[in-house]
């Protein structure tokens, strides 16, 4: 049963279906490793115990009846603390937010749960979302995997750190500006954010709703797609047969190479030679309209961010992080004629950029220019928050200002993630180019 808390949600779901896993006895492994994990309480923020096991429950009786709702029907899997919960307490990970208790579940949680996913529990994140880095001085810091003295990124730091710690089959997270794609890199998980507007917002405490994102945290790209279907309501698309052979890949040379450090640059090099050997075409290739779009992040992001949370927080400043109370802040020095004006040259940019890269089935670029920046530095050097917090951020920032879906996969380098950048409403068809790369990375 210990293998369990190590397979992917997909061959968890088979397991199931073929009669060798009892949903059961998954939730209480799951529930058990939770409860017995000495870094529980910096990964979970709630565990659902009655929920999961009532979820549980229901799809033993499905599979022993041939009435599975989907092949995830009885897996276990977490929620950032962002998705409203009926009845559980959602936080966001601030005390400005203690103790409020929505009275139903986010949309994308309704179509989970109709499609038989049990809910774990919910776990800790940056708070109000509003960081990449996953250091949350108000609630807690969930640990990274692969260095227990750094974070683990952000903002949905303990949905990686469930999944890669074996304490979730999988886990949902958000992605404003990359923070599912983040803590994925930096824990080796795949994490997909869908274009933007897929998957609902409904239900989901906001950050810059223009830019939100529902996205998965997993151990696979199948999880990733089976998950988005189940989040959406829809049809996971068919990943059988992707290849790369033939593929015209595009690795981008402005900002996003700019600056990487060694181990993520060697990763990402090596991840190319064999993306190259299955069979790939790959160019390297100048996006001027790209720094265009970077330089328009903080009258887009911060303005919509201190727009929304502006009454909340200017109420009870004290309650908040510094550094994310002086982020948010930031907001409130741009006119709405910045906003508007920043939106109009965004635009441009984006056709700008679909112009450029319109030949090429995907843009690459390492997922993170960094590594995981170190914990106690943190918390008594500012610059240095400031610093690793924009640059690790900066990279995957470029697929939400440019309105695209967006991937990483693991590489072969512990916590070096390479990531692929898909048009607009293509997220099939990354999904697929996905598969086809974990296969040659492997």
């Amino acid at each position: 049963m210990q293998d369990w808390l190590t397979m992917t949600a997909a061959d968890l779901g088979r397991g199931i279906g073929a009669g060798t896993i009892d949903p059961v006895a998954l939730c209480e492994t799951y529930l058990t490793a939770i409860d017995a994990h000495p870094l529980r309480d910096r990964i979970y923020a709630r565990v659902t115990h009655d929920r999961a096991r009532a979820e549980a429950k229901a799809a033993g009786q499905r599979a022993a009846t041939g009435q599975r709702l989907s092949l995830l029907d009885g897996v276990p899997i977490s929620w950032k603390d962002l998705f409203d919960t009926a009845g559980i307490v959602t936080e966001a990970g601030s005390n400005l937010l203690a103790g409020r208790v929505p009275d139903r579940d986010a949309l994308v949680l309704q179509n989970a749960t109709g499609a038989g996913l049990v809910c774990l529990g919910k776990v800790h994140m940056s708070e109000l979302a509003f960081s990449g880095l996953g250091y949350n001085p108000s609630t807690n810091t969930p640990p990274c995997v692969n260095d227990a003295g750094a974070v683990p990124g952000g903002s949905s730091s303990g949905s990686a750190a469930s999944v890669a710690f074996g304490l979730a089959a999988a886990s949902i997270g958000s992605d404003t500006g990359g923070s599912v794609r983040i803590p994925s890199a930096w824990n080796d998980l795949t994490g997909f954010k869908p274009t933007h507007d897929r998957l609902s917002l409904e239900g989901v405490v906001p950050l810059a709703m223009k830019f939100d994102t529902v996205g998965p945290l997993c151990r696979s790209v199948e999880d990733a797609a089976l998950l988005t279907a189940a989040l959406e309501g829809s049809k996971s698309p068919d990943l059988r047969g992707a290849s790369l052979a033939g593929r015209r890949f595009a690795v981008l040379e402005t900002v996003a190479m700019e600056g990487v450090r060694d181990a993520p640059r060697a990763a990402f090099e090596a991840a190319l030679a064999k993306l190259e050997a299955a069979g790939a075409h790959i160019e390297r290739i100048d996006v001027p309209a790209v720094r265009d779009a970077l330089d328009l992040s903080a009258p887009l992001f911060v303005t919509e961010a201190y727009g929304l949370w502006r009454d909340i927080i200017e109420a009870a400043p004290e309650k908040m992080y510094d550094e994310i109370l002086n982020r948010f802040r930031l907001g409130g020095g741009f006119s709405g004629a910045d906003y508007v004006s920043a939106w109009s040259k965004l635009e441009a940019a984006r056709a700008a950029y679909d112009e450029a890269t319109a030949g090429y089935d995907a843009v690459l670029a390492p997922t993170a220019p960094i590594l995981p920046p170190d914990l106690e530095r943190l918390k008594t050097d500012a610059d240095y928050y400031v610093t690793e917090n924009l640059m690790a951020l900066r990279n995957t920032r470029i697929g939400n200002l440019m309105g695209l879906c967006a991937l990483t996969l693991p590489t072969d380098t512990p916590s070096c993630g390479l990531m692929m950048l898909g048009a607009p409403h293509l997220d099939s068809a990354l999904l697929r180019m996905g598969a086809a790369a974990e296969a040659a990375l492997a």
